[in-house]
Formats: structure tokens, sequence, C-alpha cells
């Protein structure tokens, strides 16, 4: 870590130790630039890796694809990754990129605040300390602030409950009775676990989903070997998958040829796995692929098979100490409650306070949904760079890939700002409109703006999250051009 006087800024300071942040970090190392911190609020990196620890967790992109390009995960056993071997490759990337000395733990940021005068962040941490930085760089994540349902009585349950993002450690739920509310991308991993130690499980669904076979598989011993001897042969696996993976955008095209014809497949495991017709029936959804999450599993369907678990689709009414009512007036009774209701995804910024220009409130600006140009920057909020920001999740192919665009377009502008000490970049209004305009016109028809209910898109249907294109569409606009930018100065 470079040597700097105690109090000076940071040329940049980044929130967050996921896979974003560390790998945002390790870039800024690779370019020559030193003076940065990482500040995580737990004890150690991982993010989403860290903090998923349910039984089943795993990535549902290829393990080959889902790791950077400058540090491959040769040694991945499977074909896709289960959550400790994400979470190593996490702590990896700390040690080989020698980021231990740039990262500060147990440490949160409550507040970051734009000084004008000075062209520089102030960022308040909980313990009341206060750093400075020439550029701050949220990597807030999307899927890390679980969300709770508001169901009447939810806090009189008896038993345990716990959201599936807490799952506590050493649970044992062999002959308990367990109730799980939610059926999305968490809780299809987790059911099947659960279903073969749970005297009963009782699975709440709102919705169904749509489900692709996952056809996961461990490497062979051969295979590994020859992928840790010659690391060409792995990089050509990651990009055989990533081409592959860009041809898929299409199925996001609501009444495309594609997104018929994994409809059919999804409609096709589905029959392949449930030969009950009634259960079919509840589980086949009656809105359009791709309009929620598409989600993979082999295993989700035969789990729901099993005489010890039970589907239920009657809405909840309330939690009561013994267990959960339906609308019905049943009573389902439970000793363990585990909320997979997924995350609170659209605030991005989650309870950080962020204050650009004169004060203003980027809560304030996001009140209507949160846009950014390119998902990297905001008007008003100068100097502040994002990761993983507003419609730049994917529902086709790796996010590290976009990460990794990211990554590059943030080191272009840090080194512009390094190399001329007094100066701030204020992405142009216009320019952000421009882009946000465009952005949701082609978002008009995706299957992400379909008339589902989804974590993509806000109450006033706007699409928050996602891209609305491949990899490489996103590559050829995030190019850092100074000119998109007004250029201030430091007053003091």
């Amino acid at each position: 870590m470079e040597k700097r006087t105690p109090g000076a800024p940071y040329d940049v300071l980044i929130l967050g130790a996921g896979l974003g942040g560390i790998g945002m970090a390790s870039r800024l190392k690779a370019a020559g630039i030193g003076n940065f911190v990482v500040i995580e609020k737990a004890d150690s990196p991982g993010g989403t890796w860290r903090d998923n620890i349910y039984p089943g967790a795993a990535c549902d992109t290829e393990s080959h694809l889902y790791c950077y390009s400058f540090s491959l995960h040769l040694g991945v056993s499977r074909l896709y990754a289960r959550q400790p071997e994400l979470l190593g490759y996490a702590r990896r990337l700390v040690e080989e990129h020698d980021l231990a000395p740039h990262i500060r733990y147990n440490a949160e940021i409550v507040s970051a605040e734009w000084d004008d005068d000075a062209g520089q962040w102030r960022i308040g941490l909980a313990s009341g300390e206060e750093l400075r930085a020439r550029s701050f760089v949220p990597a807030w994540g999307q899927l890390n602030r679980p969300a709770l349902p508001e169901i009447p009585g939810r806090d009189d349950f008896a038993g345990q409950a716990f959201h599936s993002a807490r799952w506590p450690d050493a649970l044992d739920l062999t002959g308990r009775r367990v109730a799980s509310i939610g059926n999305a991308a968490s809780a299809i991993q987790y059911i099947p676990e659960v279903a073969g130690t749970a005297a009963a499980l009782t699975v709440f669904q709102r919705s169904p989903n749509w489900i692709v076979p996952r056809g996961d598989r461990p490497y062979d011993a051969t295979e590994l070997a020859a992928y840790q001897a010659d690391p060409d042969r792995f990089r050509t696996s990651q990009a055989e998958l990533f081409a592959w993976r860009e041809t898929t955008f299409l199925r996001m095209r609501e009444g495309s040829d594609e997104a018929q014809e994994i409809e059919r497949q999804a409609r096709a495991h589905l029959e392949a796995q449930v030969p009950d017709a009634a259960l079919r029936a509840k589980l086949t959804p009656d809105f359009p692929l791709g309009c929620k999450r598409v989600l993979r599993s082999d295993d989700y369907f035969p789990a729901l098979m099993r005489d010890t678990v039970a589907l239920v689709t009657d809405p909840i009414a309330r939690i009561v100490p013994e267990g959960i009512v339906t609308t019905d007036g049943t009573l389902h009774p439970a000793d363990v409650l585990i909320f997979g209701t997924g995350f609170e995804t659209q605030s991005f910024q989650g309870p950080v306070e962020v204050r650009g220009i004169g004060g203003r409130s980027l809560r304030d600006d996001w009140a209507g949904g949160a846009r950014a140009y390119l998902g990297l920057t905001a008007p008003h909020f100068p100097n502040m760079f994002l990761i993983y920001g507003p419609n730049t999740n994917l529902g086709h192919n790796s996010i590290l890939s976009m990460f990794e665009i990211q990554f590059d377009y943030i080191v272009a502008a840090a080194r512009t700002l390094i190399d001329t000490p007094a100066l701030s970049l204020d992405v142009r209004s216009a320019v952000a409109e421009q882009f946000d305009v465009g952005l949701q016109a082609e978002m008009s028809g995706s299957a992400w703006a379909g008339s589902c209910t989804s974590w993509y898109k806000n109450a006033a249907g706007r699409v928050v999250n996602n891209w609305s294109g491949p990899v490489e569409a996103y590559r050829a606009a995030a190019r850092f051009e100074p000119g998109d930018y007004i250029h201030r100065f430091a007053k003091a």
C-alpha cells in the first residue's frame, strides 16, 4: 500500500468487499493506482458468497464463466460452483492481488457527502470517523439486503425464524417441521436439501417460476488436471461459454422464437419431473418467460414429489405462534420458518445517505427509480462511479463480465482525476437523460417489461435493474469519454 500522509484523501474509496469491490481493487492495483481503500462492514470479504451459507447455495452461471479473465478459477470442481468454492475464490483474489493492506473490515459507511470546495468526498463511518477521497466507488450489490414480507403476526412465531441469507450456523433440521415462504432462486436450492432432512416441509408459493434443467456435474480428475496444466484450455472454455450465453439474450425478447423454445424446454422439464397433473398446473407460470428470473434446477421438482413435502398455493393470511394460517383458515404447523423472500434490490444505496453538489440527495433523485449513465454515474454526484449500478444486471450472461467493463471505465476515470489533481467529473445531465430514454425504449419489447411483478422493475413499471442488451453492446457503450462530463475544479 502506498505511503500516505495521515488524513490525506485517498484517490479512490471503494464501498464493499464483495466480488465487485475486490475485483475493482485488483484492477486499480494492476493499473499502478495504490492510494485506495476498501471499506467493508463485515469481518471478511466475499459479499453474497459470504452471507448466503444455506444448504445447496450455488451460482446459476457456469463456473468457468463466473470468474474474472484476469484471475481464472482453474481448480473449480464442477460445472456450477457452490458457495464454499466461490467464497474461497473471493478470498484468493484478496491474497493473489495483495489487497489485505487496502481493506478495512468491521467499518460501516453511513454517509457520503460531496465537498465542492475541496473537490472530494467526505465519507462518514458508523464509528464517527471521517475519511476523504477523490473518487467514491460504491459496490453495493443488488442482492445483499434481505427483504421480509409484511405478513400480519410475523414476529409472533414461537419457533426459529430467519431469512435464507441469514442461515444459522450448524442448523439441524432433522425431525423438525419446516415452512418455507418463497420458491424463487434461493429457495429452489435449499428446498431439496431441507426436504431430505426435515420431518415435514411446507412450501408456500405465491407464483410459480419458469425452471429449466441445470445439468450440473463435477469435473473429473482428467478434466481438472488439464485445465490447471493449460490455462489456455480454460480460457477457451470460458470464451465458448461467453459466446453461447450472448446468443441467448434473444430469449429475453418477449415472443421471440428463442423465448418460445426455452419455454418449451421448461414445460418439458416440468412434465418429465412432475407426473401429477394437478401439481403441474400449480407449478406452471401464467406470465411470459423472462418476466421473472428464469431459474435452473434438476432437483427442485423431485423434492416436491416427496411424501413429506407439501406445496401450498393458498395466500398466507397471518403467522401465529404455532405456524402459518392461510386464507382458507387452515393452520399449517411449523417449528422452523424460512423466509426465502429475496432481497430489497431497487434502492441500491441501502441505508447509506449520499449527498452531491449543494447537498443534493441521491435518495430523492432516485425516488422514482434508480438511474445512472451506463449504470455507472449520476449527474450532480461528481467522481462517484458505481459497480453493479442501475440497469447493469443480466438475465443471460455472467455479471462478472459486466464488472470487468465497469472496472476499465472507472480506472480510466480515476487516472484522469489523478493526472489533474483539482479536477472533478460530473456527468452532463443531457448525456445521462439521452442514455436513459434510449435504454428504457429498448426495454419496452423485453420480457422484463411484461405483465408480471418482479424484482427487475418498480411499481411504476420502470425496469430498474437490468441491462437492455447483450454484454458486447454494453462494452461498446461503456467507454470513458471526458467530453461526457462537466469539468469542475476545486476551489481549495
